[in-house]
């Protein structure tokens, strides 16, 4: 496996990565407390399809974010994009844009090693919190506190509204 930095005219190798993710259950909020819902859903590619998810890979590399790879076999089997721009106002936070793995490279180390990448280029950015929205599925929150990350002190209410179901998380880079 091969960890590198990829260039905005990569981004259509986001097209090789197997987003085939099966959901047992999944967090939501029922009569203002949040339940673990058994959902039995499968997703066949990227939330947003694959095209929404290269023009933002695009769009982070090209406004001086980054974009990470890992790679086997010349083969894109996981990525993440986080970009520059700061934002908060009781923190200094970048955005962990995305974080994906092909299904088969699951549980093999690469999506936490993608997270370290980034949360080592978003301490270069100058960042005091690296801020995700993470998907509401149990099994990826549950990859985001094994690494420790936490509920978001400050909620960034434009990136809330993107999808509501998402959990906003944040990880100290200090």
């Amino acid at each position: 496996m091969i960890f590198r930095e990829m260039a905005a005219g990569e981004a259509c190798k986001v097209k090789m990565i197997d987003a085939t993710c099966y959901i047992r259950n999944a967090w939501r909020m029922i009569d203002g407390k949040l339940q673990l819902v058994e959902i039995d859903w499968t997703d066949h590619e990227l939330l947003n399809g694959t095209e929404w998810h290269i023009d933002r890979f695009e769009k982070t590399v090209s406004g001086g974010g980054k974009a990470f790879g890992c790679f086997d076999n010349n083969v894109l089997v996981g990525y993440a994009t986080v970009n520059s721009e700061i934002f908060g106002n009781s923190s200094r936070h970048v955005l962990l844009d995305q974080l994906f793995v092909s299904k088969n490279y699951r549980n093999c180390g690469i999506g936490k090693m993608l997270f370290r990448i980034c949360a080592r280029q978003a301490s270069e950015f100058g960042a005091e919190k690296l801020y995700l929205c993470a998907g509401s599925s149990e099994a990826t929150i549950a990859f985001y506190k094994r690494l420790g990350c936490v509920k978001a002190l400050e909620i960034n209410q434009e990136l809330l509204k993107e999808d509501p179901n998402d959990f906003q998380l944040e990880f100290n880079l200090r």
